[in-house]
């Protein structure tokens, strides 16, 4: 399982949506649907940018039939934020003066999604978020708001509890990347350890990116038990793969930003055996499974984690409302206000603990913990033919999927270890913790 934005979140499980019937096709186009998605579509994080973006195509695809039988054409408009939240607001002032634009999957990055949507906010334009987990992006109570993934306020404590009494940590060293969303989990999860009684030896940020020898070299003099990166794969992977390779002996743990299978691809053996929480969906349901080939089938490859979360929020868009009425026939009148107020309608919006009402796409928040391991390098998404086949004589490593609560199995926040193991009895879940 995982721990991006780690350990945490909200576990989903995708099921199909069908759509209402629909009136016969009108002869003549009554106009231009576009929904846009905004994520890194060049840079470090780029792949899981990716996915959200073809997340969100794949869903339109699947969902827009009965629009485009109505006369509507529907486009996907993907923009490239690149991360950073310069970017993301230019995005956002371009997305608002396209009047056609009448919702916003995105964004990957918390600290781009709430100055973002300060943008939309003026148009009161709706955006569903399928991988945002920092809680400022739904606390300041903006009703086009929404997101479809948990928080980091459960994601940090739950990464805690997972340290102190499962990793048995007694000290650890907090590193974080300046960023809202990885200083926010960061402190999150500081707060809990030190409740708990493990020892904080250091609490810092840093930007560097490629040369962490000032951070490792007081790490490795503290030794501390554990060592925890609040922050995204494309800068933790390499800090985890230097402080290996200059001898630092302490565990490793991180946040869901670390769900990537680009993780293992950078840092290589020396991430293997790490842990992180995520709140990205499970593939062990039947309808997410499908879900997977539907992604393999069209791209060629393995979805990214929040591809489904993409996918769904997509989905929400299009069905905002149903299955109560339908409102296919009103799309092209709506104003973006009153489209903003189907959304949350349907789905209900997030509060601190209850996210967008999901059913019946998405059934439970699972919270989840994964291990780093080589034949699956960080993610269920990782590709089948990329994995190392192991020997007669080593134990067997259960695939990632295999360690991720289904949502028929959980009544709450659950996470769970996936563990080396010889036996079949390789799943272990821990204790359900209450949002």
């Amino acid at each position: 399982m995982s721990l991006k934005k780690s350990v945490v979140l909200a576990g989903l499980a995708v099921a199909a949506l069908v759509l209402p019937g629909a009136r016969p096709a009108d002869a003549q186009s009554k106009g231009t649907i576009k929904i846009a998605t905004q994520s890194p579509l060049s840079g470090g994080q780029s792949a899981l940018g990716e996915g959200i973006k073809l997340g969100a195509q794949l869903g339109m695809e699947k969902f827009k039939g009965n629009l485009e039988k109505q006369g509507y054409k529907v486009e996907l408009v993907p923009f490239d934020d690149q991360a950073k939240p310069d970017v993301g607001v230019a995005n956002a002032k371009n997305i608002i003066s396209d009047k056609d634009i009448m919702v916003v999957i995105g964004h990957l990055n918390s600290g781009v999604a709430i100055p973002s949507s300060e943008v939309y906010k003026e148009v009161t334009l709706a955006m569903i978020s399928p991988a945002n987990t920092n809680e400022k992006v739904t606390d300041r109570g903006y009703p086009n708001v929404n997101r479809v993934c948990g928080r980091d306020d459960v994601q940090g404590p739950v990464g805690g509890e997972f340290a102190a009494t499962v990793m048995k940590a007694k000290s650890v060293y907090i590193v974080h990347d300046k960023t809202t969303y990885g200083q926010g989990v960061a402190e999150a999860f500081k707060s809990d350890v030190e409740k708990k009684g493990v020892k904080v030896l250091g609490f810092e940020g840093t930007e560097e990116k490629s040369n962490f020898d000032p951070i490792i070299t007081p790490i490795k003099a503290k030794n501390p038990d554990l060592v925890y990166f609040g922050g995204i794969y494309d800068q933790g992977a390499p800090f985890f793969k230097q402080a290996r390779e200059k001898g630092l002996k302490s565990k490793f743990l991180g946040p869901d930003g670390f769900d990537s299978s680009d993780l293992v691809k950078i840092a290589g053996k020396t991430v293997v055996g790490m842990y992180y929480t995520t709140a990205a969906a499970p593939t062990s349901s039947p309808a997410a499974k499908q879900f997977v080939e539907e992604f393999k089938k069209k791209f060629g490859k393995n979805p990214e984690p929040y591809a489904a979360e993409a996918y769904v929020a997509t989905g929400i868009a299009i069905k905002a409302r149903y299955p109560y009425r339908a409102i296919v026939s009103r799309w092209a009148g709506m104003t973006r206000r009153s489209f903003a107020r189907s959304v949350t309608t349907w789905g209900s919006p997030l509060s601190a603990t209850r996210p967008l009402r999901l059913s019946p796409i998405f059934r439970r928040r699972v919270i989840m913990i994964s291990l780093a391991s080589p034949q699956e390098p960080a993610s269920t998404s990782s590709s089948p033919s990329t994995r190392r086949k192991p020997t007669d004589s080593e134990p067997k490593r259960r695939p990632h999927a295999a360690a991720i609560v289904s949502s028929s199995e959980s009544n709450g926040w659950i996470f769970e270890s996936c563990r080396p193991t010889s036996s079949s009895a390789s799943r272990s879940p821990w204790r359900a913790l209450s949002p």
